[in-house]
């Protein structure tokens, strides 16, 4: 609406429209207050998942590096184990070697040097006891 007034004429508005006006600014405020407080809490967000996720990166290393430790402890005490064993083993053969008497000597030697020949050798002979054994069993 045009309102004249003494010191000319001028487009003035009206009370509602003032109003209206004043509506829109503080609603444009609040729209851009509530679009700034959404990015800061997405901010929030996204700086929490990143701190949890390097954390759980973090913690799946340090398993990780336990475990590959702890797997190659273990593998450094089996291995002295097993050596040990292969030592005690050869040490107990070359005692039975020095004190059995002369015709086993030679069969002792033979099982130090070549095992899996005389364990075959062995399987025969305890295959054919076993077959006359069953015979025997058949006959009687």
């Amino acid at each position: 609406m045009t309102k004249r007034t003494v010191r000319g004429t001028r487009a003035r508005l009206s009370g509602t429209a003032d109003l209206r006006d004043r509506a829109d600014t503080l609603s444009v405020q609040l729209r851009e207050g509530a679009a700034r407080a959404g990015r800061q809490a997405q901010g929030r967000a996204m700086k929490g998942g990143h701190t949890a996720q390097e954390r759980l990166a973090k913690a799946r290393h340090t398993f990780q590096e336990r475990a590959l430790r702890t797997g190659h402890a273990v593998q450094e005490r089996a291995g002295r184990a097993g050596h040990l064993a292969t030592e005690q083993a050869a040490g107990a053969g070359h005692t039975v070697e020095d004190r059995v008497a002369q015709p086993a000597r030679t069969a002792v030697r033979a099982l130090v040097r070549l095992p899996r020949p005389v364990l075959v050798a062995g399987t025969a002979v305890a295959v054919a006891v076993a077959v006359g054994a069953l015979r025997r069993s058949r006959r009687t």
